[in-house]
């Protein structure tokens, strides 16, 4: 490890930039984990969120998200350095050394932590540090390489902020937050799988155990259509339970046939960019199907948590 890093080091050929730092924190992705925590802060209530709650929330938890995927960055700069996808991250690049990555996540990570224990409350704290360790020792230290299931399990880490969303508000766990955590935490198998068949090459070279290189591609899209069944099922339940209205019924409906579309040509007919297309449709399908949540919280016709009322 110690030489490879060395290695990593003689290629440094700029000083770091604010961009760099920006793209530790792999924004995109804290942009969507972000999205689902705020839809969790809004179902958690009848009425708005008080902004003295949303916005240290937000902060909190978008600052140790962030500090969990400067870990992922730091863990992985050597399998990063031998994949395309990945090879111009800051550190593979050179751009950033592992002991600015490490001083960064920790910084960020405890600012974010002190904020939500100051600001939010201690259980958001303590599962958003719970999430933070997941994601970023359990999954990218060992679970990763350890097992073809390292996207199931380690899933759970990514699928937590709908409930710290819900626990910034009401400062306890509820039925309907693990719901939303069931959502996100089913999507993700078949959102990641799909990225993992069209890039099996890299991940082969990369010598991680992604399903599509330890079983092989095709058992892998067979896996992804039976997950994407499943959640079309599991995005049925907030309607069966009260927890949504119309609204989301037939909107999820819609974004669910619509996966579903994806996998079964995946499966049965696929093209060159079938598998990355999917991916693509994923991320949106995912985001359209929170947004949903909201309108039918504040603007549809039945209300929302009849069941808690």
């Amino acid at each position: 490890m110690q030489a490879a890093d060395e290695a990593l080091a003689a290629t440094y050929k700029r000083s770091a930039n604010w961009r760099d730092y920006l793209e530790l924190t792999k924004p995109r992705v804290v942009a969507l984990l972000l999205l689902t925590a705020v839809v969790g802060m809004c179902l958690a209530t009848t009425s708005w969120v008080p902004w003295q709650i949303m916005v240290p929330a937000i902060v909190g938890i978008g600052l140790m998200s962030g500090s969990a995927a400067a870990v992922n960055h730091l863990v992985d700069r050597h399998i990063d350095a031998r994949m395309a996808r990945t090879l111009r991250r800051p550190l593979p690049a050179g751009s950033l050394s592992p002991r600015r990555v490490l001083a960064f996540a920790t910084i960020v990570g405890a600012l974010g932590f002190v904020v939500l224990a100051l600001f939010v409350n201690m259980l958001t704290a303590w599962l958003t540090f719970a999430s933070l360790v997941g994601y970023a020792i359990v999954y990218t230290m060992y679970l990763k390489r350890a097992t073809p299931q390292n996207i199931v399990i380690g899933g759970l880490a990514g699928a937590a902020p709908p409930l710290l969303g819900w626990t910034a508000v009401t400062n306890e766990i509820h039925p309907f937050a693990i719901l939303l955590v069931m959502i996100v935490f089913t999507w993700t198998p078949p959102h990641f799988w799909a990225l993992a068949v069209h890039r099996a090459k890299d991940y082969a070279k990369a010598d991680i155990p992604m399903l599509p290189v330890t079983h092989g591609i095709e058992f892998t899209k067979t896996c992804i259509l039976l997950y994407t069944i499943l959640l079309g099922v599991i995005c049925l339940l907030p309607y069966v339970v009260g927890m949504s209205g119309v609204v989301y019924l037939i909107g999820s409906s819609i974004l669910s046939i619509w996966f579903l579309g994806y996998a079964w040509k995946l499966k049965f007919s696929p093209g060159k960019l079938t598998a990355y297309n999917m991916f693509k449709f994923s991320i949106w399908q995912l985001m359209v199907l929170f947004v949903l949540f909201l309108i039918d919280h504040y603007v549809g016709p039945e209300p929302v948590l009849a069941a808690m009322l």
